[in-house]
């Protein structure tokens, strides 16, 4: 056919739109390219895969290239789309033996993802310090941390994966001390698998507290709760350099604008999670429009400034519940809803890819954590509000009924016209799902007040007359009127 739906990266924003595509358009023909071996795998599970939690890699993957093949889908694993010419709407595509050949298209869906950034630190060549981003190095930090005659193989159960990397790992002597770089969510999540793995685990954090993009009060609970379990925080703390030669001996942090103050911590692992960046290169010298973060700039269906092509995932903006404007949050049910939106689409029946309120939950040990919307004072006065906060402690259930325990809320509003434009929530008791009343409040355009005559579900068990949720909206509601 002339006219097939070629979609490049098959993870998640790639085969949901390829899966909803084909069930739609059962005619017509669906191509997806995948640069690497690996499809369809959840990126959210890894850090559960190497604390133990999940006992085999192959749990974490949601579709094998055999299932793919079964829905009519035709696949290409280590195919790799090197170039795309919009104007006659073909894109160029490398073998993994090197060979190029061209690919026409009627539309076309770039799924390609983002990768991890490391700042100043170059990891690669330096045994035990690793950048967690895909499957493989979750598969060899797995093999790193295992005593060599205890490491079992079959955890990593899935053909895909590099075996000459994981061996590699799994014959070193396994670590003691590990220091974590980045206190957001890999951070967090990695430095709670590492203790668990029984390491000494020293987390560092270059602002005030952890999960900045939670806010304060959540990041307090978080690291008291770190703590607590024996990890080390550093918080105000970068980290300037790992060092070592063939295997990393030690991260030098602290040092002063005048070069001082130098701290150097010994450790034989380093795991780097500073942030990810969008995989745009692709559409250079297309003309294609990037928005914020560097992703791609996409519009309510998926679509870029490009004719008949789109974009989703990591790699692609979207709309701000909230603010309206454009905003880039790489998030996994993000992907996943963008990309069967755009299958939709293409198929013939049009299909919004919806908003993103930057809903997001975290979990480390016993404590929970959840954020939506905006947080952060600069970037709510940027958006044109005015912002007003409260922060309230509120029980999890009726204080008689066993379990109930302290879990705080934050909520923030515009002070003119009593908005709610933001909440987060910490606490050990089922806290994280509650932001899901306020996620789904930010996306109704809810003000304070009204949520705070939201009808929610009440009994001992699950939680006290007034939800913590209510009680910080009758309190913020409150200061807005008084």
């Amino acid at each position: 056919m002339s006219d097939p739906f070629v979609v490049v990266g098959a993870d998640a924003a790639g085969l949901s739109a390829a899966s909803k595509f084909r069930r739609t358009a059962p005619d017509r023909e669906v191509v997806v390219f995948e640069k690497g071996r690996w499809i369809s795998y959840a990126y959210c599970g890894m850090p559960y895969f190497i604390e133990g939690l999940v006992e085999r890699m192959s749990d974490l993957l949601s579709l094998s290239p055999s299932e793919v093949d079964e829905r009519g889908i035709d696949l290409r694993r280590g195919y790799e789309v090197v170039a795309v010419d919009p104007d006659v709407k073909r894109v160029t595509v490398e073998t993994a033996d090197g060979d190029r050949f061209e690919q026409p298209y009627g539309d076309l869906l770039v799924a390609t993802g983002g990768r991890a950034t490391t700042g100043p630190f170059d990891v690669r060549g330096l045994d035990g310090a690793f950048t967690l981003h895909d499957m493989d190095t979750a598969a060899a930090i797995d093999a790193y941390v295992a005593e060599p005659d205890e490491y079992d193989p079959e955890r990593a159960d899935v053909s895909a994966v590099d075996r000459d990397r994981v061996e590699r790992n799994a014959a070193m002597a396994a670590p003691e001390t590990a220091a974590i770089i980045g206190g957001g969510y890999v951070g967090v999540e990695t430095a709670e698998a590492l203790a668990e793995r029984g390491l000494d685990v020293h987390l560092f954090h270059r602002s005030g507290h952890l999960l900045s993009d939670f806010g304060a009060a959540v990041g307090e609970r978080v690291e008291a709760e770190l703590t607590e379990r024996g990890v080390t925080i550093h918080t105000n703390a970068p980290v300037d350099s790992i060092d070592g030669n063939d295997r990393i001996e030690a991260v030098a942090f602290g040092i002063g604008d005048d070069g001082t103050d130098a701290e150097s911590l010994a450790v034989d692992m380093a795991v780097v999670g500073v942030g990810i960046r969008p995989n745009t290169e692709l559409l250079d010298d297309t003309g294609v429009a990037l928005g914020e973060g560097g992703a791609i700039s996409t519009d309510e269906h998926g679509r870029t400034n490009l004719p008949d092509v789109y974009a989703a995932g990591d790699c692609a903006t979207a709309r701000h519940a909230v603010t309206g404007e454009e905003a880039w949050m790489p998030l996994g049910l993000t992907a996943n809803r963008a990309g069967r939106a755009i299958g939709a689409t293409i198929a013939g029946d049009p299909t919004p890819v919806g908003d993103i309120a930057a809903t997001a939950v975290v979990k480390a040990f016993d404590m929970e954590a959840g954020r939506a919307g905006l947080l952060d004072e600069d970037e709510a006065l940027e958006a044109g509000f005015d912002p007003v906060r409260e922060t309230v402690t509120a029980g999890s259930r009726s204080g008689y009924y066993p379990g109930a325990a302290e879990t705080d809320v934050t909520l923030v509003a515009d002070r003119d016209t009593g908005r709610l434009l933001g909440g987060s929530i910490a606490g050990p008791d089922r806290a994280a799902v509650r932001i899901d009343t306020v996620a789904t409040a930010l996306e109704a355009d809810m003000t304070v007040g009204e949520v705070e005559r939201l009808d929610l579900a009440y009994a001992p068990p699950f939680s006290p007359v007034w939800d913590p949720i209510l009680v910080a909206a009758k309190v913020l509601n409150g200061k807005i009127d008084g």
